[in-house]
């Protein structure tokens, strides 16, 4: 195998409405024809955000304005191992042009209509099925009858995840039934967090694991979606190492349910990224769906609410 990595550099253009731009590979290149994310080589001396700007001009003539840091991983090919940025680029000035004889096709998350896609994208794709706000059920705080009722009235969450550590499994089997009869119409993938041998079977769309639960692991639980808290870069390593699906991260801010626990704020969120990070990664702790830009400035994929989910 090639043990050259290559820094390459990969834009994902966001619409309003969550569909995403991917580009057909053009004839002379490796795997022609195959579909990916528009992009390329970082060249010496470059920032990735260089490189980015340079080669969106280049290859599609069109001017990224605003960009934010997403997603990094490593993917090794018959002829080179890739080091890939991704960023989403949220704004750009003109129209995208095929000026090196690619294809563009606008997709939805989990519905495309093209490929075959290129290897490395996968989980990239998958991850772009999650939505920016994570919400946190809170019947702890506000009873069962209370949280049935705000989960009806709505907004209707992309995901959202049952925690309620002081309800025993039967209860929570329960709750957890109710919710999903509550959700179904949404189609909300729902979450339960707690120990993965005791859920299976549940009508769930997959577990999250506590920062205790991911540290004894050695495999990844056999559910469609898992996620984990963490606190710091090194659990973050162990939950791409798992290869789950997204992280939840903090506290960003002081909680009401940590009020003795030290903020990592901002700083200490981007510091736990500056390495980089296979899985997207929600900020937890304190945040408001405000926060949102901010969050993602910082490099995260959203904001992930408890309290503020249900006022």
């Amino acid at each position: 195998m090639n043990t050259k990595t290559i820094a390459v550099v990969a834009g994902v253009l966001m619409q309003a409405d969550g569909r995403f731009m991917l580009g057909s590979r053009p004839e002379g290149k490796p795997y022609a024809g195959y579909w990916e994310f528009p992009g390329g080589k970082v060249e010496p001396g470059e920032t990735p955000w260089q490189a980015l700007v340079r080669e969106f001009e280049e290859e599609m003539g069109i001017v990224v304005t605003r960009a934010t840091p997403w997603l990094s991983k490593v993917h090794h090919y018959e002829h080179a191992s890739v080091h890939l940025r991704f960023f989403k680029v949220w704004e750009w000035q003109g129209e995208p042009q095929p000026r090196e004889g690619q294809a563009f096709a606008w997709q939805q998350p989990g519905r495309y209509t093209v490929g075959p896609m290129l290897p490395a994208n996968e989980p990239i794709l998958k991850s772009l099925q999650l939505p920016p706000y994570y919400a946190i059920s809170c019947a702890h705080e506000l009873g069962v009858a209370q949280q049935l009722q705000c989960l009806r009235q709505g907004p209707a969450w992309g995901i959202l995840q049952i925690r309620e550590p002081q309800m025993s499994i039967a209860e929570l089997a329960d709750f957890v039934a109710q919710v999903a009869d509550i959700v179904a119409p949404h189609q909300t993938s729902l979450l339960v967090n707690a120990d993965p041998a005791q859920v299976v079977g549940w009508p769930i769309a997959g577990v999250h694991l506590s920062a205790q639960r991911l540290a004894a692991l050695s495999s990844r639980p056999d559910f469609a979606w898992v996620g984990a808290s963490i606190h710091s870069a090194a659990e973050l390593q162990q939950a791409a190492a798992l290869q789950l699906d997204y992280a939840l991260l903090g506290h960003v801010a002081a909680t009401a349910s940590h009020p003795q626990a030290t903020p990592l704020a901002w700083e200490g969120f981007a510091n736990c990224l500056a390495a980089g990070t296979p899985l997207p990664v929600y900020a937890l702790g304190g945040l408001a769906k405000d926060s949102l830009e901010l969050a993602r400035a910082h490099g995260a994929h959203g904001v992930a609410l408890m309290r503020r989910a249900w006022q």
